[in-house]
C-alpha cells in the first residue's frame, strides 16, 4: 500500500482517531503489523454533565459531544410498490383486485377529511380488507386540496403503517380521481 503525504496522513489520523476496533475474532490485530494488537484508545473520561468524577470535572474541560441519535429509516415511498411481488402490483394498478370498501371525501373538509380516512383505514385493516378505494374528486379547476392532501395524508407515521401501497385508480373508479389503497395483512397472533 502507498504511503500518504504527511499533511494526507495527519488529516487521516485526526479522522480516524476516535475509531476503536470491533470485537471478534482478529479484531485487536493491527493489519499493518500482522501478530501485533492494535492499539486501544482509553475510554473517554466522563463529562461535567455527567457528574464524572469528583467536582464535576476539571476546569477547561470541554463537555463531551451529545450522542446523536439517528433518525429510523424512512419507510419505502408508498407509489413504488416495495413488499409487493410484481403480479399483485399490477393487478393493483388495473383495478383487477376486488375492492371491498369505499370511501367518498366529497364535499368534506380537510379537517373532516383527515378524520374520516384515518378513521377508514384503521378500520378497514382491523377488518382484514386489503383493497380499498379513497374517492378525493378531482377539485375544482385543476388541483383539487383533497386530491393533493390524501396521498401527503397516507404518508403520516400513524397510516403509513397500514398502507402497503396505493396507485391512481383506473377511470371506471374515478382515474386520477381516486385511489386504490392495499393495506397490510394483519399480524398473526402468537401461538
Amino acid at each position: 500500500m502507498p504511503r500518504l503525504p504527511a499533511e494526507d496522513a495527519g488529516l487521516w489520523h485526526r479522522a480516524t482517531r476516535d475509531v476503536a476496533p470491533l470485537s471478534g475474532r482478529n479484531a485487536k490485530l493491527d493489519r499493518r503489523r500482522p501478530g501485533r494488537a492494535a492499539p486501544v484508545p482509553p475510554p473517554p473520561s466522563p463529562s461535567p454533565a455527567c457528574g464524572g468524577g469528583p467536582g464535576g470535572g476539571k476546569a477547561g474541560d470541554a463537555p463531551a459531544p451529545a450522542l446523536r441519535r439517528t433518525p429510523p429509516a424512512p419507510l419505502p415511498p408508498l407509489d413504488r410498490f416495495a413488499g409487493v411481488d410484481r403480479a399483485t402490483a399490477e393487478r393493483l394498478k388495473r383495478g383487477r383486485r376486488p375492492i371491498e370498501a369505499r370511501l367518498d371525501l366529497h364535499g368534506m373538509t380537510q379537517a373532516e377529511a383527515h378524520r374520516a380516512l384515518a378513521g377508514f383505514v384503521t378500520a378497514s385493516r382491523a377488518a382484514g380488507r386489503r383493497c380499498v378505494l379513497v374517492i378525493t374528486g378531482h377539485g375544482r379547476i385543476g388541483g383539487g386540496v383533497l386530491k393533493t392532501a390524501v396521498p401527503r395524508w397516507l404518508g403520516e407515521p400513524e397510516l403509513r403503517q397500514h398502507v402497503l401501497a396505493i396507485t391512481p385508480a383506473q377511470p371506471k373508479d374515478g382515474a386520477d380521481g381516486a385511489l386504490y389503497l392495499l393495506l397490510r395483512r394483519l399480524p398473526l397472533p402468537p401461538p
